[in-house]
């Protein structure tokens, strides 16, 4: 009777055990992982201006990845992780004087990359295969940090790849960066920045091989 007894306090202690390790492991299935697409255009844009003239930069070569929740209907359930990040002297304009004097504007020698990480992110369904993404995070400029909140747009596309674009207004005075003056002064650069962004996200090689299995 005692032996039955331990087995049975036994049994009912691992249940719950149990249910915590199926629940854990279905949390882990239900995070999808997703890169930029390399077959598609993601573009990110700096859009600034100064007394003289309007000025555009474009980031080459971004890196973003994210993880997404399983898709409910036909937009995710959540996000629960993304990090972007950029070579600050990937950042490219039409002409090579600019770059330079953005590149130590923005103390690119000390502080090469620009880094953006959620920290949080709330997701609400639009329509058909569209939702809205309310994301707060950390942005991280010439080794400053401010937290910035943004909306995103979303997209389901046919082939299931993600697309999310947005803009996002900042102030170079915020990460301790003065706005430059060139020319002796001729030329000043102003204060507010407008970024621009469309990322096209693909399901890492990862998930894909997990799917198979």
């Amino acid at each position: 009777m005692k032996t039955q007894s331990k087995r049975s306090f036994k049994g009912i202690i691992a249940l719950p055990c149990i249910f915590f390790f199926l629940l854990s492991i279905q949390t882990l299935q239900a995070q999808v992982a997703y890169k930029l697409s390399a077959s598609k255009d993601n573009v990110v844009k700096v859009l600034g201006s100064s007394n003289v003239h309007d000025w555009t930069m474009i980031a080459q070569k971004p890196v973003c990845e994210a993880e997404f929740g399983a898709l409910s209907g036909e937009v995710p359930k959540k996000l629960g992780s993304l990090s972007f990040s950029v070579e600050a002297k990937n950042l490219k304009s039409e002409h090579e004087s600019m770059d330079g004097r953005t590149y130590k504007t923005i103390k690119a020698d000390t502080y090469p990359r620009i880094v953006f990480k959620l920290n949080s992110a709330t997701i609400t369904p639009g329509q058909k295969d569209n939702f809205i993404i309310q994301a707060t995070g950390s942005l991280t400029i010439a080794g400053v940090s401010q937290v910035i909140t943004m909306q995103v747009s979303g997209l389901v596309n046919p082939d299931k790849t993600i697309t999310c674009t947005g803009q996002q207004k900042l102030k170079l005075t915020d990460y301790k960066i003065d706005p430059p003056s060139f020319m002796l002064g001729a030329m000043k650069v102003k204060n507010d920045l407008t970024i621009q962004f469309s990322l096209n996200l693909v399901k890492t090689e990862t998930n894909k091989i997990t799917a198979t299995n």
